[in-house]
């Protein structure tokens, strides 16, 4: 199932606050980008964060592991509860393009 444009808007509506998030389309879902890193995928309107010590730290007990396809290495599966608080997905955005290396060119 591929994600809907509206749950990509709104995640990126959740995260308007960072300068330079932006999403691009891959195989019908998404790439989330901050400050030129992949910070998460967006599969089957799931968020998924990749996995940083940090991060984990910062995700604490609502930490759960998913992937977001098959093969895929895992993430952390954000709930719906947890993206609709603004602020601690943006906190965690953060903390994870601070602990992601930048893309090979």
């Amino acid at each position: 199932m591929a994600t809907k444009q509206s749950t990509v808007d709104y995640i990126l509506d959740q995260l308007m606050s960072l300068e330079g998030v932006s999403a691009r389309k891959m195989f019908g879902e998404y790439a989330l980008y901050y400050k030129g890193r992949v910070v998460a995928l967006v599969c089957d309107d799931s968020v998924f964060v990749k996995v940083t010590e940090p991060g984990k730290a910062f995700v604490g007990e609502h930490y759960q592991e998913g992937a977001a396809y098959k093969g895929a290495k895992p993430s952390m599966q954000v709930d719906e509860e947890r993206i609709e608080d603004r602020e601690w997905l943006c906190q965690l955005i953060q903390i994870t393009a601070e602990n992601v290396p930048l893309p090979r060119k």
